[in-house]
């Protein structure tokens, strides 16, 4: 071969396929992708943020269906409605807020802080609210999903077609009515805590509240505080209250309350160092919860001796209470809540318990089991959400086989964002995203930015389907299965994190895990589909483009990996480690 190339070299078994031509595109190729978002909820708002940041040429739409955004911060308004971990710990790690007014932040602040974020990073220019979705279906000729959205405001439909959907939705979205005979029947004021009607008056009233998970625990004070107020719990099993989270972080401050002063907050501001060390603080108890969640160790049963006696101590007033609150099963089987002022509300002379299976609701109020009838004059239902975590609108994937019957017997999803039968189809905090002690905001991110790799990655390689592998997915759950074998989270409790011997809600290990795992996407657990007619279908490396960067092209700066943001510096050994160089040896 002569030194013009005018001879290609012959690679055995291509001889035969049509000739190959480069891609004219630069080597970054930033094909034109649609991305379209369903919720924005904390999720939606950190992919809107990371994917204009981090992606180009890139058409994102976040359709919305509230009138706000927030998600469930903004659908959530009854009363002591908050978040029931350390507020310093429930941010965006780029956006820490040190002017929340409480430990534990209220709901409206939280819609607040996220407004703000939303606003800050001009995510309002992708968003569309008072947009439903009511289906999305993949087209495999397309390979593009079909997504039907619906105007709330005129009821006009129409079809958005897109190369990717990420479905940001979250699992506490769809509230649940409880299962009891003749709850429609009731003639008072009947209202879901995640529906609350904030205009109606509840003093003066005899109030029933059916259920003691996180939202009842969060209602009972406020309502017990209102005058005039009668109330009577329902309750058909136990639960843990905890001592608060992160609290040794307070104590660290020399702050022993969980209200914050103004003078609290300024200090908070005044010195960036100080508040980065307590939210640290925060992040690293959180974060060392951890064995609390693993069956029969020393954390485990240090915690329950230690919540079962807080818990006797905040019921003295009506000390049988505790015969029937106090569980059987171990700390953080259910979701634990601190619960400040809940138990002791439970004292109160205005406060009655019931403990046992309501038989049926009347006209008047509740029947239990044994026939005991309580009337009321409202009846609150903080009976939670529907947690299989399919969407309540149909998603096809293919084979024309629905998400949700995908997920009839158990949600599922490696690695929790993605589903086998559902190409180019992502989930945040889908199946095993929660966590049961560390930060839901640290795999909220890490889990946005795998999604945002996969998205370059299709973007860059001329991918139009990219699909998890089932056996993969296989793969992944007899992990999830096998690893929560050897936890609290499959004691003898009823929640919301199982599906009778599967976990379904949790991340199988910790949060520090998660953001290891996420890190480097394995790329063979997924498979492909190129683009017909595209260089890349013919030579997988085509997306090496012309031979041209795009910073040669866009007058960009053509020394950029000189600059120190792109520069890993290593670490220079000590003086006394240093090897120095001597002819014909290394010598110390």
């Amino acid at each position: 071969m002569d030194r013009t190339g005018s001879e290609l070299p012959q690679v055995q078994g291509l001889s035969t396929l049509p000739p190959f031509t480069l891609k004219d595109a630069t080597v970054e190729n930033f094909r034109r992708l649609r991305v379209v978002i369903i919720g924005a909820g904390f999720s939606g708002i950190y992919a809107g943020i990371r994917c204009s940041e981090w992606l180009r040429n890139v058409d994102l739409t976040i359709y919305e269906k509230n009138d706000g955004i927030g998600g469930t911060w903004w659908e959530n308004k009854y009363p002591g409605c908050a978040c029931d971990i350390p507020a310093h710990s429930y941010v965006y790690s780029f956006e820490p807020n040190p002017a929340w007014s409480s430990f534990y932040a209220p709901s409206s602040e939280i819609q607040g802080y996220l407004q703000r974020v939303h606003d800050k990073y001009s995510v309002g220019r992708f968003v569309k609210l008072r947009h439903k979705i009511v289906g999305c279906k993949w087209e495999p000729e397309q390979c593009k999903w079909h997504v039907e959205v619906e105007k709330l405001e005129t009821n006009e439909r129409f079809v958005d077609v897109a190369d990717v959907v990420i479905n940001a939705r979250g699992g506490l979205n769809n509230y649940r009515w409880p299962d009891i005979a003749g709850l429609h029947s009731f003639n008072g004021k009947l209202v879901h805590s995640a529906a609350w009607d904030t205009a109606f008056d509840y003093s003066k009233k005899r109030i029933g509240v059916i259920g003691n998970g996180s939202s009842a625990i969060q209602i009972v004070p406020q309502l017990q505080k209102l005058p005039g107020t009668q109330l009577t719990c329902f309750m058909r099993s136990r639960t843990w209250i905890a001592e608060p989270y992160g609290a040794s972080a307070l104590q660290k401050l020399g702050i022993d309350h969980i209200e914050f002063t103004e003078e609290d907050r300024q200090k908070f501001m005044s010195d960036e160092t100080k508040f980065q060390s307590f939210r640290k603080i925060i992040e690293s108890e959180l974060n060392g919860y951890h064995p609390f969640s693993l069956k029969g160790s020393e954390m485990s049963e240090a915690a329950r001796q230690a919540f079962a006696a807080l818990m006797t101590s905040r019921l003295a007033k009506k000390p049988a209470l505790a015969e029937y609150l106090i569980p059987k099963f171990a700390p953080g089987c259910r979701r634990l809540t601190p619960g400040p002022g809940y138990l002791e509300a439970l004292t109160e002379p205005n406060v009655a318990v019931a403990f046992g299976e309501i038989e049926a609701v009347v006209p008047e109020g509740v029947v239990m089991k044994d026939g005991t009838k309580f009337e009321v004059d409202v009846l609150v239902c903080a009976t939670g959400f529907h947690t299989n975590l399919g969407p309540p609108f149909p998603i096809i994937g293919l084979g024309e086989k629905t998400l949700q019957q995908r997920y009839e017997k158990y949600p599922e999803a490696y690695l929790s964002v993605a589903t086998d039968g559902f190409p180019n189809f992502f989930h945040m905090l889908g199946p095993n995203s929660g966590v049961g002690s560390g930060s839901l905001t640290a795999i909220i991110e890490r889990a946005g930015d795998y999604i945002i790799k996969c998205i370059r990655k299709m973007q860059k390689e001329d991918i139009a389907a990219m699909h998890i592998s089932p056996q993969r997915v296989k793969d992944w759950l007899e992990y999830v299965h096998t690893y929560f074998q050897k936890t609290v989270f499959l004691d003898d409790c009823k929640s919301w994190y199982r599906k009778d011997d599967r976990i379904i809600h949790l991340w199988p290990g910790s949060t520090l895990h998660a953001i290891e795992a996420f890190r480097s996407p394995r790329w063979e657990d997924y498979e492909y589909v190129y683009r017909k007619d595209s260089p890349t279908e013919r030579n997988r490396l085509a997306w090496l483009g012309n031979g041209w960067s795009e910073q040669q092209l866009s007058s960009g700066d053509m020394a950029y990996y000189l600059e120190p943001a792109y520069v890993d510096f290593p670490a220079a050994p000590r003086p006394e480690e240093t090897k120095k160089w001597s002819v014909g040896s290394w010598s110390h």
